[in-house]
């Protein structure tokens, strides 16, 4: 099969080349990949350290070329979309059923690859807020992939949504997509929020844990700052408003479900319901420069690759 293989010789580390086709475990599926979408995170953290000759890739869809032998997950010849820890940005991927999601028959695989990472984990971040129906959320990184489906889908739970973005011009967009109120800093918060999913980290996560109410709890989905956070003296410590708040770390293939949820996130956007922000389409053949895009996080939105 071809796959983009980690070298560290070839321009942007990465290069399409023949390797050997997966042999799947008898809990995995074996997957026709036909779209991949990369996050800027897989270069961030997983690039660096992988070997060469690697395949690396957490977003992929495509149709089941072999079912599980164990007999769990879809059939030979669905839809799926996959999550992993890697081996995705190849023609064929061996995945943990516990890990696919099924797919509408005709709906666009290359919209469904995008799913996974972003969609997956703003998600089951929300749900560690616990009940949002009526709750004030802050959703800190509102114009990335994972902010823009946290926002959409905070609102339909009934949250009051307060989304930051430093971006020129992304009010009307994210009021669109239903968020309440859009601030630009921790500065622009007029009241004390319920809940805090924050995709940047960095200098700025100490005043959005700052802008938690009793009981509040701020999820930390990422770190696209790259930056470091200093709590001043006393700023962990309650008082009688502001008195068991929590920091809570994340990682989306922790617990059961994954199936399930991307199941679901599927159907909602093959639906109209749910809606993916896919900025750059083409060919993974001739995709460097796309690669570098997403490396840099200079695009505003999705990039997807489809397989040619």
């Amino acid at each position: 099969m071809r796959a983009l293989i980690v070298d560290r010789s070839a321009p942007g580390q990465l290069r399409l080349a023949e390797t050997p086709d997966p042999v799947p475990a008898p809990h995995q599926a074996l997957v026709r990949v036909t779209a991949i979408s990369p996050n800027p995170a897989e270069f961030r953290y997983i690039l660096p350290g992988a070997p060469d000759g690697s395949v690396i890739g957490w977003d992929a869809a495509g149709v089941v070329e072999r079912a599980a032998a164990d007999g769990s997950g879809p059939a030979a010849g669905a839809p799926v979309t996959t999550l992993g820890l890697g081996e995705g940005w190849a023609e064929l991927r061996a995945v943990d059923t516990a890990l696919i999601g099924a797919v509408p028959e005709g709906a666009d695989l290359g919209e469904m690859s995008t799913l996974p990472v972003s969609g997956g984990t703003a998600l089951r971040a929300l749900r560690r807020l616990g009940p949002i129906l009526g709750r004030r959320v802050l959703v800190n990184g509102a114009t990335g992939a994972v902010g823009r489906f946290a926002v959409q889908l905070a609102a339909r739970g009934g949250a009051h949504v307060v989304a930051v973005a430093r971006r020129p011009g992304a009010a009307d967009e994210l009021r669109a997509l239903g968020a309440h109120e859009v601030v630009t800093g921790p500065g622009g918060i007029a009241a004390p929020v319920d809940g805090v999913l924050d995709q940047v980290g960095g200098p700025d996560l100490a005043a959005y844990f700052d802008a938690l109410g009793e009981g509040g709890t701020l999820v930390l989905t990422g770190a696209a700052s790259g930056g470091a956070t200093a709590f001043a003296p006393g700023s962990l410590l309650a008082d009688p408003a502001r008195q068991d708040r929590s920091i809570v770390t994340f990682f989306e293939m922790s617990g059961g479900g994954v199936d399930r949820d991307l199941t679901w996130l599927a159907a909602e956007t093959a639906a109209g319901r749910l809606r993916t922000h896919t900025v750059w389409r083409g060919d993974w053949t001739d995709a460097a420069g796309t690669l570098d895009a997403v490396r840099e996080s200079r695009l505003p939105g999705k990039a997807v690759l489809d397989l040619s």
